[in-house]
């Protein structure tokens, strides 16, 4: 009887071995979408960006998806972040760049073709 059985997941293996779909559902997947710690690559920012870029960016991309969440007009003036950004005030200049482009970068996947 165990014979039989042995004999039976043998033939099962062999077949699914041989049916073409059954490689793809085992093999390891593509490329990910995801770059790192749950980012698609687009909300990744420039390998460029300084410190306060990066998280101007990154604020940016955040401000968008809470003005899209809460079915508001696409707008960076909208963002206390963007108005009055918690950075050295030296640094303003470049976070609201790198937020504004975060932001843009955003919105036209979130709300298409801005």
């Amino acid at each position: 009887m165990t014979r039989n059985r042995f004999a039976a997941l043998a033939f099962a293996f062999a077949l699914l071995a041989a049916y073409p779909g059954a490689s793809k559902a085992f093999a390891a997947p593509a490329a990910p979408e995801l770059a790192a710690f749950g980012q698609e690559r687009w909300e990744m920012p420039p390998g460029e960006f300084n410190e306060i870029q990066r998280r101007g960016f990154y604020d940016g991309a955040e401000g968008a998806r809470k003005d899209f969440g809460n079915h508001r007009l696409p707008s960076v003036f909208n963002r206390d972040e963007f108005r009055k950004p918690h950075v050295p005030r030296g640094f303003w200049r470049d976070y609201r760049q790198a937020f504004r482009r975060g932001y843009e970068t955003a919105a036209s996947r979130l709300w298409g073709g801005m």
